[in-house]
């Protein structure tokens, strides 16, 4: 168990109230139509205390980025023997799932939803996408050079944060979250395995998934 000083649980607090805030008022009353000074009074804090911890409005749809790139980072560090690039990435993405429902749950359903008709938050989007696949391909690249180089790196990570991003756009598209998070978290897995198959090196030790969740 990780001790957490006082400050740290307060700022934990802060921080997980203002997001409730921003995802209960995105989803009432628009992305657009919300300012941050609405956040911040829901919240019960200034508009500018929600600068210690968001750079700005479009961040608050995105919480988890960089924890979802230090998980792939982490999967890589700690593999284990015989594992293989595609093993690790698929690692990554169920432990970083089972921590957090924000890849597959209520603010997943309306990130996607303001990724479709909100420029800002596509655009932001975009870079969180483009600097997950640059940070990650490096560390592939590095650990695995046998494997691949840092082109095929790129190209592997591509496919993989594509093939999350397109499974997960196509299932909230007509629906809401689940009720069963662990069944989302199976077909999601199952679908990004199926479609990095092409990368699948059975002589490195690949396999099934499914078995972890």
């Amino acid at each position: 168990m990780v001790f957490m000083t006082l400050r740290e649980r307060k700022r934990l607090r802060t921080r997980q109230a203002i997001l409730t805030a921003a995802t209960d008022l995105f989803e009432r009353h628009g992305y657009t139509e919300t300012t941050l000074d609405d956040i911040a009074a829901a919240a019960e804090i200034s508009k500018r205390a929600i600068f210690s911890y968001f750079a700005s409005k479009e961040d608050l749809l995105f919480p988890e980025s960089d924890a979802r790139i230090g998980a792939a980072i982490g999967a890589i560090a700690a593999r284990q023997p015989g594992d293989g690039p595609v093993q690790v990435l698929l690692r990554a993405m169920t432990t970083s799932a089972q921590e957090s429902d924000d890849l597959t749950g209520r603010r997943a359903a309306l990130r996607l939803r303001l990724m479709r008709t909100v420029p800002a938050v596509r655009g932001r989007a975009l870079q969180h996408q483009f600097d997950a696949q640059r940070e990650i391909a490096r560390h592939l690249a590095a650990v695995f050079p046998a494997d691949l180089s840092p082109i095929s790196a790129a190209a592997l990570t591509g496919a993989f944060i594509g093939a999350v991003t397109g499974v997960l756009d196509l299932f909230f598209e007509e629906q809401e979250p689940p009720q069963d998070p662990v069944e989302l978290r199976a077909t999601l897995l199952r679908v990004t395995q199926m479609a990095l198959t092409p990368w699948l090196d059975t002589s490195s030790g690949e396999r099934d998934l499914s078995s972890d969740i």
